[in-house]
């Protein structure tokens, strides 16, 4: 791996990014072989789109380095797959070439191997700071987000403290009412014993903030890039194992897991941590209409304090909406 002139060697600071190509027929035959009968259609945390991939990841990386050129290395977290971006590296930052590293889940999950494989993106989430060569102070990333506008190190980290991006809010209790009645109408009229709803990204949060005491306002944070004090969650987890190993046992996504995200959030917290920020995010979503779209975009050009944006599901939009978003980024990017 590089040591990049742009990065301090006091004080590294290091990108992950999880990545799943959910195309690759090798990939699509695994997962199915721990999918039985009515849990193909029925397992929220096996639905096609947590592992389709558009290419987004290429806007990621070029981005990082157009945006954060202080970055150190970035590290591409996946299960024997390549996401082939060493061509768009090497056509734009070709000083970059040696900065990126491919890091399988074998790496990550060496002594737990009877873990994988793994089609859990909060299993791999919980396991990420295990990566070898990883720097103290790191920045993880979903491979949907993307910089916009210039990035400096004190966007992620003050004074060696991750910046904590989000806002406070109170227990998601109408969507806990919601999710329980959508459960009595399912199983108990509709006679479907199988059904599992989708538990909502507020109430996963809230749930994590709640095992750490904070039962009556939790601290949210949403798609942004997340900054990570590798220290803070070694500390816990080795403190903590067999919470650990509970929540990367599941194959799939299941309401019983704790997000790692939410967990060195509020760790921060009861560490004292007072860094918080705006979230600040653009954020594009398959189900916004092309009207709405187009004012999102406008927005994330108009507005400066939005340097990042979470392009989300977009394999559920058409092929108009997609062409029109890869457009803007490679214009955004510098890229055409």
């Amino acid at each position: 791996m590089s040591v990049y002139a742009n990065s301090s060697n006091n004080n590294p600071i290091d990108v992950v990014i999880a990545w799943v190509d959910g195309s690759d027929p090798k990939l699509t035959s695994k997962r199915n072989s721990f999918l039985t009968g009515a849990s193909r259609s029925i397992s929220s945390g096996a639905h096609s789109t947590l592992f389709a991939s558009l290419n987004e990841i290429r806007y990621c990386v070029l981005s990082i380095f157009r945006f954060a050129p202080f970055v150190r290395n970035i590290f591409i977290v996946t299960d024997e797959q390549d996401p082939g971006i060493n061509d768009d590296v090497k056509k734009y930052f070709p000083e970059r070439m040696n900065s990126v590293r491919i890091v399988d889940h074998k790496e990550i999950f060496e002594g737990y191997e009877k873990y994988l494989p793994t089609f859990n993106s909060i299993s791999i989430a919980s396991m990420i700071w295990r990566i070898k060569g990883l720097s103290d102070n790191f920045v993880y990333f979903n491979d949907d987000v993307i910089l916009i506008r210039d990035i400096k190190p004190e966007d992620f980290f003050i004074n060696g403290r991750p910046v904590l991006r989000g806002k406070w809010r109170l227990p998601p209790y109408r969507k806990i009412l919601g999710t329980q009645i959508k459960v009595l109408i399912h199983k108990y009229l509709r006679k479907d014993k199988d059904y599992q709803p989708k538990t909502s990204f507020y109430i996963r949060q809230w749930e994590t903030a709640s095992l750490y005491g904070m039962k009556m306002r939790y601290f949210f944070h949403c798609h942004t890039p997340h900054p990570i004090n590798k220290s803070t969650i070694e500390k816990f987890f080795s403190e903590n194992s067999e919470m650990l190993e509970r929540n990367i046992s599941y194959r799939f996504r299941s309401q019983e897991q704790f997000l790692m995200i939410s967990s060195t959030y509020h760790l921060e917290i009861l560490n004292g941590n007072r860094h918080y920020t705006k979230l600040n995010l653009g954020y594009l979503h398959p189900y916004y209409s092309t009207g709405r779209l187009n004012r999102r975009i406008r927005r994330c050009e108009a507005d400066p304090d939005i340097k990042f944006v979470c392009v989300q599901n977009l394999d559920m939009i058409g092929k108009e909406e997609q062409k029109k978003i890869f457009s803007w980024m490679d214009r955004m990017l510098s890229l055409r």
